[in-house]
């Protein structure tokens, strides 16, 4: 009977590492998407991988990809987008990315995720910092 505990111990800790594991690479696949859709200003792509409540806030694809190219230019525009830790919580996903800007300077980006009710990740956030300030 303890084998059997023992077993489906490991199996439960399997499954909960594949599903994070999972959730991470659906998260840095959202991600990576809308960096590659404003790198090549596609305002309709990286506008579909905002979450509703952000589309709420910029409710046109236009609007979206000004706020980000006055907002955010190291994601708009940058030498080098490096995926750091992901943090999970449910259906929330934090992710931070370290961004080397077109000039050479370190940031430090941290989007959040939520999965929608048809099953998809929207991008609900990105906060951004210049590497070595805090909050």
């Amino acid at each position: 009977m303890r084998a059997i505990a023992l077993i489906a111990a490991i199996l439960f800790a399997f499954a909960s590492q594949a599903t994070a594991d999972d959730l991470t690479a659906a998260a840095r696949g959202v991600i990576r998407a809308q960096e590659r859709a404003l790198g090549q200003d596609d305002a309709a792509a990286a506008y579909s991988y905002a979450s509703p409540g952000v589309q709420a806030i910029f409710p046109q694809a236009d609007i979206f990809m000004s706020m980000v190219q006055k907002a955010y230019p190291p994601v708009y525009r940058h030498k080098s987008f490096e995926f750091g830790e992901t943090r999970a919580d449910g259906d929330r996903i934090a992710q931070q990315v370290h961004i080397v800007d077109a000039n050479g300077e370190a940031w430090e980006a941290l989007y959040t995720l939520e999965r929608q009710a048809d099953g998809s990740l929207k991008i609900t956030g990105c906060s951004l910092l210049k590497a070595g300030q805090s909050v």
